[in-house]
């Protein structure tokens, strides 16, 4: 590959398709041309890991993609915290925070007669996904009838927003930013034993090889590309609900900054 083309690891979620948007404007603007490749969380990191790509958007780090990165920490340059993600257990607000405010709350006896009992999340390998077995284990909230499912996005989606159709007592273990939170209040539980890890940065990835391909102006507008959690989820929802394909969101998004 020359220098004045890259191919971006995305991983295969909305929202990181709304940030890898942003990412290959930036580097458009440049002349460079950007190749995308999506793929699971593991499977991206394999692929950045094996030279089948030279950038990756984005990695959560510390706590949900560290592991991933580690093998090959020394061969990758973070370019950019392009957000500061988190992940989450919440509810829709109509569920009262005097009754539900913190994840030991769900074992309560009014309000384990009320929850629906099946927790709906995303793919394996997603750090929510690992949290929630975490929390399902440490509360014994298995006793109590929960249990986490693995399923894609839509599944998540549309359980949290059939749930709320019905005005049922629901928990989505979810994430900031994502698309659910332009449309609907959700409000988060307390997690006092910090199983969800807090607070992460969305980290752009480049191979340090593919890096010095890259013209200086190029890395430096990488380099100060600050995208925040609102935007993101504003992108992830114009993309995921308002049927734009990301780089007409990100296009816009460029427009007004």
């Amino acid at each position: 590959m020359n220098a004045s083309r890259l191919t971006l690891i995305t991983i295969d979620l909305s929202f990181h398709a709304a940030s890898a948007a942003a990412v290959a404007a930036v580097l458009e603007r440049h002349g460079v041309a950007v190749e995308e490749r999506r793929a699971p969380h593991e499977r991206a990191f394999e692929l950045l890991a094996a030279g089948q790509g030279d950038m990756l958007c984005s990695a959560w780090l510390p706590g949900s993609h560290g592991a991933y990165l580690a093998p090959i920490e020394n061969q990758i340059e973070k370019l950019a915290a392009l957000y500061s993600p988190y992940a989450l257990w919440g509810v829709p607000d109509y569920v009262p925070a005097e009754v539900v405010a913190e994840i030991a709350d769900l074992k309560k006896p009014e309000v384990s007669a009320r929850m629906i009992k099946k927790i709906q999340g995303i793919n394996p390998g997603a750090g929510i996904s690992r949290f929630s077995r975490e929390i399902i284990s440490r509360y014994r909230l298995g006793e109590d009838g929960y249990h986490f499912e693995n399923g894609n996005l839509e599944d998540c989606v549309s359980a949290f927003e059939q749930a709320v159709a019905r005005r049922d007592w629901t928990v989505v273990p979810l994430w900031q930013p994502q698309f659910l939170h332009w449309r609907h209040r959700i409000r988060e539980l307390a997690d006092p034993e910090n199983l969800l890890r807090g607070q992460d940065q969305a980290t752009l990835l480049i191979r340090k090889a593919a890096l010095a391909r890259l013209p200086p102006a190029a890395v430096d507008d990488l380099r100060a590309l600050r995208l925040g959690n609102r935007t993101v989820a504003w992108l992830d929802h114009l993309i995921s609900r308002e049927g734009m394909v990301p780089a007409a969101a990100a296009r816009q998004w460029l427009s007004s900054v």
